[in-house]
């Protein structure tokens, strides 16, 4: 399951992600002005299996999804289950750019999770990187100094679970099929989710029927994307690059919302580029770790 370390192509994949997870957020919002966020997960959850069907095809069929890590897969897409019911609940409290931002204290537990349980060194060129973003990040917010909106500690606890989830991907790429992994995130949330979904159920509108389906493309192949992205890269190398969609969704708030694009949104946008190209620098021949060894 190893591929040749390869930062092009996990920033190739991570364009993937990126694109389609704007494209989420915006239909995300859209759907959920009409129907509630466990009817919006379940039906991403079935649409997206089906949409996976043709790649399970043309991957080896369903001896691909055979694994012997089914209780790490329950519980890493339960916890990813939790962080994205957060996220999508979130936005209809929230700015769709405040939501984004304070995701973005992901990387942190992430970082941290891959340093302590994957044996991933945290050089100092990628806490580097990691500061440079989240700085921007902070810029971008400007949280208010007053009581803290219950939509901000919805989406902070969203980016905790993301964190865990992402560390946990990272490691079932060692063993498992991308589309495997993808394969059984749907499921298990499928399952998860229909509980609830039966007992809230209400019939979409055409309209919202649309946007449900581009937010099951959206989500379902974003994960791939991510996934591919981390066969090629150390979470710490992947999860940084992400700090893009930063800037992305305020351009994309002031496009589509007339949410403020300011000279702080600017700034706190090249914070975030400059910390992805401190990212991508090439690594020194004798790294100096400041995290765990990699023997560990």
């Amino acid at each position: 399951m190893h591929r040749p370390a390869s930062k092009l192509m996990a920033a190739l994949w991570m364009t993937g992600w990126l694109s389609l997870m704007l494209v989420m957020a915006v239909a995300g919002r859209e759907a959920m002005r009409e129907m509630n966020v466990f009817e919006l997960m379940e039906l991403r959850c079935l649409i997206g299996l089906v949409m996976l069907s043709p790649v399970i095809a043309l991957s080896g069929g369903f001896a691909t999804l055979r694994t012997t890590r089914l209780k790490l897969h329950a519980g890493r897409n339960l916890v990813h289950y939790g962080a994205q019911l957060g996220w999508f609940f979130a936005l209809t409290l929230i700015p769709i750019g405040q939501v984004v931002a304070i995701e973005f204290t992901m990387p942190i537990w992430t970082a941290l999770l891959a340093a302590a349980f994957l044996g991933e060194r945290l050089t100092l060129f990628k806490l580097l990187a990691i500061v440079l973003g989240l700085v921007g990040v902070v810029v971008i917010v400007r949280p208010d100094t007053g009581a803290i909106n219950p939509g901000q500690l919805i989406a902070l606890a969203a980016a905790v679970g993301f964190g865990i989830s992402i560390a946990l991907v990272k490691y079932l790429t060692r063993t498992e099929p991308t589309v495997s992994i993808i394969f059984w995130m749907l499921a298990v949330q499928s399952v998860a989710g229909l509980v609830p979904t039966l007992l809230l159920w209400t019939w979409p509108s055409a309209t919202a029927w649309g946007w449900i389906v581009l937010v099951a493309l959206c989500g379902t192949f974003s994960h791939f994307c991510m996934a591919r992205a981390l066969l090629y890269a150390d979470a710490t190398i992947v999860i940084p690059m992400d700090f893009l969609r930063v800037p992305l969704t305020a351009t994309v708030g002031w496009l589509v919302y007339s949410e403020r694009l300011d000279s702080l949104t600017l700034v706190g946008a090249a914070l975030i580029l400059a910390a992805n190209l401190v990212n991508l620098r090439p690594p020194q021949t004798r790294p100096v770790a400041v995290g765990s060894s990699a023997g560990r």
